[in-house]
């Protein structure tokens, strides 16, 4: 076992890419996390909308590391961190001692000061987001057949999501295609083609990140599913009753959140700056300002690229901020020259707007359509973990594509139904 000891929180991409990376190195490692698996977030949507099993976007962190004696996995919550006394804080109370610490505890959902309408309004950030979301979605298909009131079966009808970036299009996209081409055949009572998606966005257009004309391509695509897009106003109210649009009160019984992130606690742990969103300002090799010894990756981090802008929180860059991050240890143990500041590479920008379109903008090269969704499949299963769940995705989405089927369409620890 090695003296130097490195303490990594979080076992998300920017974690895991940076434990890959110090395989070999005269260090013992301990990763903590509060849930016991990885998981692969940009494909967390399709198991909101019944596309995919959790257990399809999911690996046991454990097994990453089953052949690697100088790695140790905790199940556990960080609380705080003592930098004086070098020490994390569990919320067990026990304390955890490093030489080397490295925090990628990621974010959550922001509601800009209402957190009291997280209840009715969950956001998509966890596997039990998710299942959340999917059962609240398929309840109310199920309540509707059942309602025999008109007004409260158009409410339970219609599903708001609030955020027109990449993972509000892709719910919305998905929620229509269910609603309009797997579940008509399915109900008697009710037509669920007359179900009534509705994307809320302040700003003025959908997927402000991407170029303008990939923007208005995927507004149409909307259109075309026959989601409702509504800008320029915001949410200023989310109840069991519906949501509020500027002064327009919209009844709906499913409310679901992409509107915007808050980072982990990190800084105030550390007590250093932090922008809007919560995110630690770190310096250009990733550390706390003024705490060499502790390094702060992925959302959980603000970091600026050359030109000012900030770095995005997508998985990318937090998996080359864990690379490099590996790389400053190394040099730093070798007693070798430091590598130069942090640059991030953009890869590109991608989403997708239901089945079978989607946009992808390289910067030196624009797709949209067809096309871009074949690329943006592809891309995506190339980058899951493992030969059997790319297997595994690549044949849900072939059976959906030719059956136009749903297959995780199942309603499990079942919420009672809201009394109207």
């Amino acid at each position: 076992m090695q003296d130097h000891h490195i303490v990594v929180v979080g076992g998300g991409f920017g974690g895991l890419q940076l434990v890959n990376d110090l395989k070999g190195a005269p260090v013992r490692i301990t990763l903590i996390d509060r849930r016991n698996h990885h998981l692969f977030q940009p494909l967390l949507y399709q198991v909101a909308t019944t596309l995919l099993a959790t257990s399809e976007i999911a690996w046991p962190i454990r097994s990453f590391f089953r052949d690697r004696p100088e790695v140790t996995t905790l199940l556990a919550e960080v609380v705080g961190v003592d930098s004086d006394a070098h020490e994390v804080l569990l919320k067990d109370g026990q304390k955890i001692g490093y030489d080397t610490l490295v925090l990628a505890t990621g974010a959550t959902h922001a509601y800009f000061g209402h957190d009291e309408w997280e209840p009715v309004a969950p956001g998509l950030k966890t596997l039990e987001d998710a299942t959340t979301i999917r059962r609240r979605v398929l309840l109310a298909f199920e309540q509707a057949e059942l309602e025999t009131d008109p007004a409260a079966r158009e409410a339970l009808l219609t599903f708001v999501i609030v955020g027109a970036g990449p993972t509000g299009v892709e719910l919305a996209g998905i929620i229509s295609e269910l609603a309009r081409t797997t579940l008509p055949k399915e109900f008697r009572n009710i037509d669920t083609r007359k179900a009534k998606i509705i994307l809320v966005e302040a700003g003025p257009r959908v997927l402000a990140a991407f170029a303008e004309d990939l923007s208005d391509y995927a507004r149409r695509e909307l259109e075309t599913l026959g989601v409702e897009l509504r800008f320029g106003k915001p949410v200023t109210s989310c109840s069991a009753e519906g949501v509020t649009i500027g002064d327009s009160f919209v009844p709906c019984r499913t409310i679901v959140w992409a509107a915007g992130v808050e980072a982990s606690p990190a800084a105030k742990w550390l007590g250093i700056p932090a922008d809007r969103a919560g995110r630690a300002i770190v310096d250009k090799e990733l550390r706390a300002p003024g705490k060499d010894d502790i390094f702060i990756i992925g959302d959980t981090a603000s970091v600026l690229r050359e030109d000012g802008s900030p770095v995005p929180g997508i998985a990318p860059a937090a998996k080359q901020q864990g690379d490099y991050v590996a790389k400053v240890i190394r040099a730093k143990l070798a007693g070798k020259p430091m590598p130069g500041p942090f640059r991030y590479r953009h890869q590109g920008s991608l989403a997708t707007i239901g089945k079978s379109a989607a946009i992808i903008d390289f910067g030196w090269l624009k797709l949209k359509g067809w096309i871009a969704w074949w690329v943006w499949g592809l891309a995506h299963i190339y980058f899951l973990i493992g030969v059997r769940w790319r297997i595994a995705v690549a044949w849900s989405w072939l059976w959906i594509y030719i059956s136009r089927q749903h297959s995780a369409r199942l309603i499990t620890q079942r919420e009672t139904m809201r009394e109207e």
